[in-house]
Parts: structure tokens; sequence; C-alpha cells
């Protein structure tokens, strides 16, 4: 086997060597434009940045303080604060431009913009005309004051004066009166306004009905042989194509604000429905944990019922029979309250082990102040007036509300001083905690580790800290035994017939106070919840 028969593969073949270098050329040619119009725009943006100075003072002498948005220039976008800019200042109303700009939409929007513009028309389509004629009384004339008067009437009537400008000026054309630029501008925005109304199919059919109408004028007669044919057709076709485009950019806008709106509104309804959900949990939280409290109560009065005929001998038969009716009713009341606590525990998540243990009450408040301090914070806690022993509600409410607001204080303030005041009153227990603001360098964050600024959030709305601090209804950090922060403070002191606000404080930080009456108060007519003590707010 010789080597001709294994031809060597290395050689170029000749019949691709034309198609190489074509395709070289091409890339090279590219390469050479690409290089002209790199340097074309190194120019641009050398001019540009020598202007830019001169455009900023234009545009603060036109827009004033504000700058109207601008798209990200050769450099990326703006930067902050800068015109255009995210978050940089709008413009102002009162500038010159705005203000020419609004007084103009005012005058566009008014009833009597039609009738001036149309009658302004028609007058000037008859001194155009004048000097051609040497007087308006004629055919010519007739034909200027139909393709130019009816639009005073436009807003109304569209259609039929459409029909009336249009075929004027086709019988003018075609009759060989003379072409007019007023009657000429009358027929294309008419054609504007009809592309701007019609859906677009019946803007399409107008284009080809337009389309058809100029061909036949070139044709049949020699009115516009001065213009080129190009140019009319052009045109005609420019307008009606504006007219669509107008159309589809307000039915954009249309739908953006609507799609706006209704994404406001079921963000709305959901607001409130978790906000309503969050109560509604609260509320069920708060009965599961005081169910111990009146199960306990119960019991002792069933114990006790069931053994009041056996310490007492001298009882008579109606009262054996009345203590054991007391206690067959409190055997079937805590039957029923296992029963309601069961339905309110068929949708919670297990509970901790702590959710067991006894439900704490005043005397055990020394302790969770050391926890506190434990975890890092400064409180001092401050007893006013003669402490005595209460109800276990009122006194478990109390627990809960001052937990809460440490949970607060620690997540949202920490590092901050916070006092807890318990004042006993002859009818009432005032509970007021305050922290005040955080150190400067101690910055409050989100979950997702973002600086937080939100609005303080307090049970009946928000409003702004101070401190620039975020105060919302989350529920606290896990194993701290707490509910849904305002929430359930609130929902707490509502249950007792109390009063309840939260907010910042005049003197800064955040403050919380409450009033737990010692007996509930009855008040149909008031939402107790929904009112401050008085020169709290």
């Amino acid at each position: 086997m010789t080597s001709d028969d294994h031809p060597d593969q290395s050689r170029p073949d000749p019949a691709g060597f034309g198609p190489a270098i074509a395709h070289h050329a091409w890339r090279l040619s590219g390469r050479i434009v690409a290089g002209v119009g790199q340097l074309l725009l190194w120019i641009l943006t050398g001019i540009g940045r020598l202007l830019r100075p001169l455009g900023v003072r234009l545009g603060a002498k036109l827009y004033g303080a504000g700058r109207p948005p601008q798209a990200p220039g050769p450099d990326g976008p703006a930067p902050p604060g800068a015109a255009g800019a995210p978050g940089a200042a709008p413009a102002d109303a009162t500038a010159p431009l705005p203000r020419w700009i609004n007084m103009w939409r005012e005058v566009v929007e008014s009833w009597y913009f039609a009738p001036l513009t149309g009658l302004a028309l028609a007058i000037a389509a008859l001194a155009e005309l004048a000097p051609q004629t040497g007087t308006p009384l004629n055919l010519a004339g007739g034909f200027a004051v139909a393709a130019t008067l009816p639009l005073v009437w436009r807003r109304e009537y569209l259609r039929p004066v459409a029909a009336v400008v249009l075929g004027a000026f086709a019988a003018s054309l075609l009759t060989g009166q003379v072409v007019l630029f007023t009657t000429s501008f009358a027929a294309l925005y008419t054609l504007y306004a009809l592309g701007r109304q019609l859906p677009r199919q019946s803007a399409g059919a107008l284009a080809v009905g337009a389309a058809a109408t100029v061909a036949v004028v070139y044709l049949a007669t020699s009115t516009m042989d001065d213009v080129p044919w190009p140019a009319t057709a052009v045109a005609v076709l420019a307008a009606i194509g504006l007219g669509d485009a107008r159309r589809v950019v307000e039915t954009a806008g249309r739908t953006q604000a609507e799609a706006h709106e209704r994404n406001n509104e079921t963000l709305t309804r959901l607001t409130a429905v978790q906000r309503e959900q969050a109560v509604m949990r609260e509320r069920a939280r708060i009965a599961r944990e005081l169910h111990d409290v009146v199960a306990h109560s119960v019991s002792m009065i069933a114990v006790q019922a069931e053994t009041a005929p056996y310490t007492m001998e001298s009882l008579s038969p109606e009262a054996r029979a009345g203590y054991t009716e007391i206690a067959k009713t409190a055997r079937e009341a805590l039957v029923e309250m296992r029963r309601l606590l069961s339905v309110l525990r068929a949708d919670a998540q297990p509970e901790p082990e702590s959710a067991t243990a006894p439900q704490p009450r005043l005397d055990r408040l020394p302790d969770l102040i050391d926890q506190h301090r434990g975890a890092g914070g400064r409180v001092d806690l401050a007893v006013h007036g003669d402490p005595r022993d209460l109800s276990t509600t009122v006194e478990l409410s109390a627990y809960r509300i001052v937990q809460e607001a440490l949970t607060n204080a620690r997540r949202h303030a920490p590092g901050s001083e916070v006092r807890v005041d318990l004042t006993y009153l002859p009818d009432r227990l005032a509970v007021t905690v305050r922290d005040r603001a955080a150190d400067a360098q101690t910055m409050v964050m989100n979950r997702d580790g973002t600086p937080s600024r939100t609005a303080v959030m307090d049970p009946g709305g928000g409003a702004a800290d101070p401190a620039g601090r975020t105060r919302l209804e989350a529920a606290p950090a896990a194993g701290s035994g707490g509910g849904h922060g305002l929430v359930g403070m609130r929902e707490r002191a509502t249950m007792l017939g109390g009063r309840f606000s939260a907010g910042p404080a005049t003197e800064g930080g955040f403050l919380v106070e409450a009033e737990l009456p010692l007996t509930r108060e009855e008040n149909p007519t008031r939402d107790p919840g929904s009112e401050a003590p008085p020169g709290r707010r």
C-alpha cells in the first residue's frame, strides 16, 4: 500500500481557502466598524460630561429643586440622591416648566378647548384661502369650512365629525381645489383621533381605506402632484399609527393603575385578616392560659360542696341536696371547660414544656427581672402603693404584660435602660414599662439581617419611633412565654375591662402603659382597649 492511498490530512483544503478568507475579512470589517463606533461613543460621552453641569443648572431652573426621572446614562444608573435616581426630590410644582405643563393640561382638559381650537382652525383656513381666491364665498371656501369647523364638536361626536371632515377634504382634492395646510392638518389630526379611539382592527381598516383614498387622488387628479406620494402615504399612516400607539399606552396605564388598586385592596384585606387571626390566636392562647386558674377555682368549689355534708352534721336534707347540686354543677362545668379547651387546642401548635408549669403571679416578677438582666438587659423595678394579693387573673395579666414589654425591649432596643413601675391603687393596678432609646451604635436588625426602619405599630395603628426602631406586633422569642407583643398586651387589658396604650415616649424611647381594674368595668358602648390613660396617649 502506497502513500497515495492515504492523502495527508494536514494539507489545507484548496476548496475551503476562499470561504475562510471571506470569514476573516468579515470579522475584520466588523472590528473596524466597532472600533469607529466606540471612538464616537467616547467622543459623545466626553461632550456629555462637559455639558452635564450646564444641563443640571438648566434643569434646576426649569424643574426647581427636583428633576424628572431619567434613564440610566452610559456610565450606569444614577447614584442615590442624584437627579432621576430613586429617592431624589420630586419636581417642584411651582417651578416654571411643571407649572406651564400643569396649566396646559388644565386648558386641554377643559370643555372649551375643542370649540376654541376648532373655530380657530376654520378661521385660519379661510385666512389661508383668501389670498388665492379673493373671497371665501365660493366652493373652495365651503370645502375649507366643512373640513375644519366640525372639529368644534369632536369630543362629543368624533365619528360623525370625522366622516364630515375627511369627506370634505377628499372631495376638495378630487374636485381640484387648492390644497391648504390647515385642511391637511385637520384631516391628519382627525385620522390621529380616530386611531386613538378605534380598536386595533378598525384602525387597520381605516389605514387601508386612507391609503386607497390617497392612491385614487394621485391617479385621478393632479391636485397633489407637487407632493411626493410616499410622503403623503407615510403622513397618513403615521397619524393613524400614532393615535393607535397613544391608545395602547393609555390602556396600559389604566390597566396598570387598576391592577395596582386591586393589589392595594388585596393587601389591605390580607392585612386585616392577618391582624384578626393574630387577635383570635392570642385570645385563644390567653383562654388556654386562664383555664388552669379557673379550673382550680371550680375544682375547689366542687370539693368543698362535696365535703360539706360530711363536716357539718346538722345540715338539713334541703341543704344537703343543695350542696350535692352545687358539686354536680361544678363537675359539669369542669367537663365543659375541658371540652372548650380541647377545641381551642385543636389547631394550635404543640406547646413547650414550660406551658404545663403553674401560671405565674406577681411574686415571680423578680425572677423575670433577673432573667432580663442575665440576657444583657438593664432594668429597674419600682413598686408604688400598698402591695397586696390580687386575683390570679389580674396578677397573671400584669406579669405577662411586663414579660412582653421586656421581650420587645430586648429585641428592638438592645442595651437600652428599662424601668418597670407597678402602682397599687384602690380600684386598679397600673403597669408602666418604659425603655429609653438604645445607644447610637446599636443597630436593630430584621430577621433577614437588614437594618430595620419600620414604623412603630400600636394596637390602633402606627407611629414612628424617634429612634427609628421597629416595634411590631410579632411573637417574642422562643421560650419567653409571651404571645404576640402589643396584640397580646392589649387583649389582656381588654379582657379585664382595663386600658392599654403603647407608643413612642415624649422624652424618647418606647412606653407601654396598662391599667387593670380589680373589678371588671361593664360598659358595652366603649371599647376598653381603645382608650389610653388620661394624659398618657
